[in-house]
């Protein structure tokens, strides 16, 4: 009797290590895979607030279904609204800090709103930890290559006030 507490607990700690590593692969849940096809469908017909409706209703089937938020940001980029899109990358970045499209992703959305500083932060983030012959490396290289330099205007000297007489 005196082992009691300490047997139920070892088993306990068994029982939960076991089903630990069962739930280490998860598959996604098919009504949520319908709704994401259902929403790159509609975001390749242009229709963005139709494809955002059913990306988020296959995170509300699917919660823990990360890649979602990988097709939520680009309909925000084809809305023009790379803030948002930015915060979709990120979030997809916490979820899986190893997610290079999320981090290449939020790069071009940094090009696209001028950020360019940031976006070669992030380049040499995904230079260092994917290579450079990686495919999202290449494409956010791309990305920053096609963004033409922004040119600051030199003063041009003002005309002197003509002095009145």
């Amino acid at each position: 009797m005196r082992f009691a507490p300490a047997a139920a607990a070892l088993s306990l700690l068994f029982a939960v290590t076991a089903s630990m590593s069962v739930a280490g692969e998860r598959a996604d849940d098919p009504r949520a895979l319908a709704l994401v096809a259902e929403g790159q469908q509609l975001l390749d017909a242009g229709n963005t607030q139709g494809a955002v409706d059913a990306f988020e209703a296959a995170l509300a089937v699917d919660p823990g279904m990360s890649s979602v938020f990988l097709d939520l940001a680009e309909a925000a980029r084809a809305d023009g609204l790379q803030g948002k899109a930015i915060r979709y990358y990120r979030e997809a970045r916490d979820r899986d800090p190893d997610n290079f499209a999320a981090l290449s992703g939020e790069g071009e959305a940094l090009v696209e709103k001028g950020a360019m500083t940031a976006a070669r932060e992030a380049l040499t983030e995904l230079e260092e930890r994917c290579g450079e012959s990686c495919v999202e490396t290449q494409q956010l290289a791309a990305a920053i290559a096609a963004r033409p330099a922004v040119m600051t205007a030199e003063a041009t000297p003002t005309e002197s006030a003509v002095s009145q007489n």
